[in-house]
């Protein structure tokens, strides 16, 4: 099930985006950070390539998806491709002109750029729905982006799903596969120490993998064995494989258009699809669903990953 069937209205996305600035933020738990309780910023110092002794941790994917292909053109009116991008790290950035936390990063954003210049190419889609091309150029040029700037399509955010709110970051590595996503306002600390790991530069931090499942593409969040703050612990495996089934093609009545395992994947903080999502294992749990329907669509569970999701 892909996240946007069409651009979202931006209202929506201003809700969301001030939320992620409110709880989030600098203050938001950047996955790089020491492996304990320590979950502020925190500069590293180049040094060894990948550095296995480093107390900061990066996380990739593993066996990563590939990016979805550019070719567009850009508010100046030329074209990009990201087939002109291999070899490179890139970031997708998604964003809107009206998004505070988008305006707070677009200059961590162009800092990037001018020092990885060889190394990394950022490319910014606006989700702005009301604005001409032209605006989005002005704005552009107001804040000095130096790097292309596209407007979004249906079937580009389509292909990018999992782009639940604004900003959106996708990381993607120098084979063109996508190995991350950043929901939210991070330090520029971290995507710097990504950049450099990706493009095999010196770097103070070690590299830890992660199977995707549907932290960075929500097609995949059928494959997680587990949710954030669904309970299944008391479940038989049988009729965990149930409750899974049942979450994942359940949708969310909070207004998402996803499945209580996708809303539950992309927003923890939803209180909607967590209340639904524990009713969903009540009921399995009690034993309130035909057994041999559910056994008959209820998919093997899968094998469970080496990382649990971020």
């Amino acid at each position: 099930m892909k996240r946007w069937e069409m651009a979202i209205p931006a209202a929506a996305f201003l809700l969301a985006a001030i939320v992620l600035l409110l709880v989030s933020g600098r203050t938001s738990r950047p996955l790089w950070a020491r492996d304990a309780a320590a979950r502020a910023a925190h500069p590293a110092a180049a040094k060894n390539a990948n550095s296995p002794d480093s107390d900061i941790v990066l996380r990739f994917a593993k066996d990563p998806q590939p990016m979805p292909p550019f070719l567009v053109t850009d508010v100046k009116g030329e074209v990009i491709s990201s087939a002109a991008w291999r070899g490179k790290v890139v970031i997708v950035n998604f964003w809107a002109t009206w998004c505070p936390p988008c305006r707070e990063e677009i200059p961590e954003l162009v800092d990037l750029q001018a020092r990885y210049k060889d190394q990394l190419q950022i490319v910014a889609v606006s989700v702005d729905e009301d604005l001409p091309a032209s605006a989005i150029k002005r704005f552009a040029e107001k804040f000095e982006m130096n790097f292309p700037v596209v407007l979004a399509s249906p079937a580009l955010v389509r292909e990018y799903e999992g782009a639940s709110a604004l900003p959106t970051n996708f990381v993607i590595n120098r084979e063109g596969r996508v190995v991350q996503k950043h929901v939210g306002v991070f330090p520029e600390q971290l995507y710097d120490l990504e950049v450099r790991s990706l493009a095999g530069l010196p770097v103070d931090a070690r590299v830890e993998e992660f199977i995707d499942v549907g932290q960075i593409f929500l097609s995949k969040v059928s494959n997680a064995t587990e949710l954030p703050d669904v309970d299944m612990s008391k479940l038989t495996p049988e009729l965990k494989r149930v409750a899974l089934h049942r979450l994942n093609s359940e949708g969310c009545s909070c207004g998402c258009k996803l499945t209580l395992a996708q809303c539950r994947m992309i927003d923890s903080a939803c209180q909607v699809s967590k209340g639904m999502a524990a009713k969903v294992v009540k009921e399995v749990s009690n034993g309130k669903f035909n057994l041999q329907e559910e056994r008959d669509q209820a998919a093997p569970l899968p094998t469970p990953p080496d990382a649990a999701p971020n």
